[in-house]
């Protein structure tokens, strides 16, 4: 079940949603990939840390091959690095993904990663796909190719904004490529219970009838922590109150 991680406004906590879900889906003894497909690799930072080497396959590398005239096919799994933690592998992103876009486009690869993520399903039960904060190529060949849609939503006017035409243009993508393709929820991230805007504005979101999911992520400086050690929160601090709301975030979602 590959998952997109997405939201056209950055700063809105999308690697630390993708890596903290997969995380805890890896630690439930899941075989779980994280692909990053924004060139920034914040995922890719957060899950290797300081066993990250320059000579690793990329996700960059994976889109290269798709343009290779060669007969000889590789597996997307040989462009998987394993990380520190058990059952918990990544794709990891490269900046070089940026210059491959003009020749990925024009010579219209989009289905490519719809194709190399069928393969992957063999071998992963939970895959999930962080992006950049755009709807370029690589964020709709992401939703193309997978099942459901996670919004990450933090409870500011711009974030609103965004993600009416974000919605629009997963059911675009949905009607013309992706009939599968669901919208699993929006994600309220760095939720202060006790400010009225964050309330006032989830609860305008629930009246609209958009598909907001339970419970809310909590602001926390143990995130910052845990960015800085390269260390999800389940593996970082398993009792503390965002790793519950996580891991209660992980269970809700359908599988």
């Amino acid at each position: 079940m590959p998952i997109v991680v997405f939201n056209q406004k950055g700063g809105v906590g999308k690697s630390t949603i993708t890596c903290n879900l997969a995380a805890i889906s890896a630690a439930q003894g899941l075989r779980t990939l994280v692909i990053d497909l924004d060139p920034q690799g914040n995922s890719t930072s957060y899950l290797l840390g300081s066993t990250a080497q320059a000579d690793q396959p990329t996700v960059a590398d994976f889109f290269e091959h798709t343009l290779s005239y060669s007969f000889k096919s590789i597996p997307p799994t040989d462009f998987v690095v394993e990380t520190p933690f058990e059952n918990l592998d990544v794709m990891p992103s490269s900046p070089a993904l940026t210059e491959l876009v003009v020749k990925l486009e024009s010579r219209q690869k989009i289905y490519k990663l719809r194709e190399a993520l069928q393969q992957l399903m063999q071998t992963y039960d939970r895959i999930y796909v962080d992006t950049a904060p755009a709807l370029n190529f690589y964020t709709r060949a992401a939703l193309i190719g997978a099942t459901g849609c996670l919004i990450p939503f933090d409870c500011d006017s711009f974030s609103r904004q965004a993600l009416y035409a974000l919605l629009d243009n997963v059911q675009e993508i949905r009607a013309d490529h992706n009939p599968e393709l669901q919208v699993d929820g929006i994600v309220v991230n760095q939720f202060q219970a006790r400010a009225n805007l964050p309330q006032r504005m989830v609860a305008e979101l629930i009246a609209e009838g958009l598909p907001v999911l339970q419970p809310y992520l909590p602001s926390s400086v143990k995130i910052r922590e845990s960015h800085e050690q390269a260390l999800p929160m389940i593996y970082l601090d398993p009792s503390h109150k965002i790793t519950l709301a996580l891991v209660e975030l992980h269970n809700a979602l359908r599988t």
